[in-house]
């Protein structure tokens, strides 16, 4: 019976590693999504304003990066605050470092929604009459 109480917490054990790394795996994948966005994307759609943007509009027809980060953010955030529930008992400092990651997740999707979709509409959704707005946002 003890081989297979022994079992049961690697399994435990091996399962909290894996909810933490996917998170952590996850968070990094978002991070780099937004730096190429930054670096790439949106640097092209400033270049030749209005036909630049024009360009992107009919590229994100059908999808654009706001459906990847719908799925994704959300997702990231859960897994996050799986990590803080499994990790909880740990030591406090465990318990810190996740509770502030799950908050800077929360905050970063915060942002997200104050500052990024409002600027997205105004890029690729509102006429392309107002240059002026569109060099701005």
């Amino acid at each position: 019976m003890s081989n297979l109480n022994s079992c049961i917490f690697v399994t435990n054990k091996n399962m909290k590693q894996v909810i933490l790394f996917l998170s952590l795996a996850l968070a990094c994948g978002l991070l780099f999504t937004n730096i190429y966005n930054s670096m790439i994307d949106a640097k092209s759609w400033g270049t030749d304003i209005p036909g630049s943007i024009e360009t992107a509009r009919e590229y994100f027809k059908a999808v654009n990066p706001g459906n990847f980060f719908r799925i994704f953010s959300p997702n990231n955030q859960v897994l996050a605050l799986v990590a803080l529930v499994l990790f909880w008992k740990s030591s406090l400092s465990v318990r810190i470092y996740l509770g502030i990651t799950l908050e800077l997740y929360v905050l970063s999707e915060l942002f997200t929604f104050a500052y990024f979709y409002p600027r997205n509409d105004i890029m690729f959704k509102n006429s392309l009459t107002d240059i002026d707005a569109i060099r701005k946002a």
